[in-house]
């Protein structure tokens, strides 16, 4: 294999210039995936913010649901930022009728956990897996993390206020989650991290 991975962003609605950019800086292609067929030759899987309701069933409609399901049993390595974070849950609270999930983390993620648009908001997480360095984190509509098995390691937490100790950033195995947009910031870090994976999968 090329020392260059290849990571595909699912580009059917959300960040996906920005997740593209973010893995170039650290050393990957990234190639948009809208089709079944674009997932072959993956190293890895990026599932971008956006609205998780419309990206599930634009997965549907274009067939992709069930294939990218299945890569993901099978070991490719995803990264969820916000609205990924939903799709790679195994299990939603507040879910909207018929929603559905990609899987594969071992978690229950709240939608929407922290308010509406109005309620964005953006501050400095701790996430040791990154370094001391803080990182700036941009909550939009966000979701957290209700609960999760024992196999996902929580990488964030909110560190004050009202959600003071709800998880933010997990990793179990070669699946990545965060429920803020590192690639709205331009901190490398958490996209360093997912490429760091994927070398090590591969």
């Amino acid at each position: 294999m090329s020392a260059r991975p290849t990571i595909g962003v699912l580009a059917l609605q959300g960040d996906v210039r920005e997740h593209a950019a973010a893995l170039d800086r650290c050393g990957a292609t990234a190639r948009p995936v809208r089709r079944p067929g674009e997932l072959s030759g993956l190293d890895g899987m990026v599932l971008p913010g956006g609205e998780s309701t419309t990206i599930a069933k634009l997965a549907a409609a274009f067939d992709l649901l069930e294939p990218l399901r299945a890569a993901v049993r099978g070991g490719l390595p995803a990264y969820g930022s916000c609205a990924g974070m939903i799709l790679l849950a195994d299990r939603l609270t507040d879910a909207a009728a018929g929603q559905h999930t990609i899987g594969g983390i071992d978690m229950t993620v709240r939608r929407n956990a922290f308010g509406r648009q109005v309620d964005s908001f953006e501050g400095d997480l701790d996430v040791p897996a990154l370094g001391e360095q803080p990182v700036h984190a941009v909550f939009i509509r966000a979701p957290w993390v209700e609960d999760a098995g024992p196999q996902v390691e929580a990488l964030a937490r909110i560190p004050t206020g009202p959600a003071a100790g709800r998880v933010v950033a997990v990793r179990q195995g070669a699946l990545l989650a965060t429920a803020f947009h590192p690639e709205m910031t331009g901190d490398s870090r958490v996209h360093e991290l997912f490429v760091r994976i994927v070398k090590g999968v591969r």
